[in-house]
């Protein structure tokens, strides 16, 4: 696995779903501005854990599957019903 590159797309993922941009939610007052929340991807030297998910070893067909959407520019497949606009 390049490291290296799979961060550099997921940065460009994240620039995409326009990241540092704050979405307005309103509130009951008015509305006010909300960062959008983030997922967290960890790195391990044998796997990965997506948010608070279980830990997915490399050798996992799932998270081949995941890895691979993010080398390809898209957000992983199993995300996309959850986050339909991106996360």
């Amino acid at each position: 696995i390049d490291f290296d590159l799979l961060l550099e797309n997921i940065k460009d993922l994240n620039s995409l779903v326009g990241e540092g941009i704050s979405q307005i939610e309103h509130t009951p007052r008015g509305a006010r501005l909300r960062p959008p929340d983030p997922l967290p991807l960890t790195l391990y030297q044998n796997g990965i854990v997506v948010g608070s998910g279980a830990f997915q070893p490399y050798q996992h067909p799932g998270t081949q599957q995941c890895l691979q959407d993010i080398m390809d520019g898209y957000f992983p497949s199993e995300l996309q019903p959850r986050f339909p606009d991106g996360v």
